[in-house]
């Protein structure tokens, strides 16, 4: 991941911090391991969160940019089976 260009946090620590992100390490543990103020972990944690909330919303919106169409077919529930005899006979309804 590229670190945050406009941080005055070193790349080095941005790459510490970012390593606790992912190993979901709280901010104050964070700042103690990596030698940083927790205010400034904790601002940084959020912008990373903000970040990674754009991008995927711009993914979202590149896959689901147009409009969808939903029907109302319901998959799911528990199949019909008819007993016939000894044989088991299950239905399978197929719509076309």
């Amino acid at each position: 991941m590229r670190h945050m260009r406009k941080s005055r946090l070193i790349q080095h620590e941005q790459g510490r911090l970012i390593e606790h992100f992912v190993a979901v390490t709280t901010a104050r543990t964070a700042a103690r391991l990596c030698g940083v103020h927790r205010n400034t972990v904790a601002y940084y944690l959020l912008s990373l969160r903000k970040i990674i909330t754009y991008e995927l919303e711009a993914e979202s919106e590149a896959m689901f940019g147009g409009e969808i169409e939903v029907d109302e077919s319901y998959f799911g529930g528990k199949r019909k089976i008819k007993v016939v005899g000894v044989l088991q006979v299950r239905s399978l309804y197929l719509l076309y």
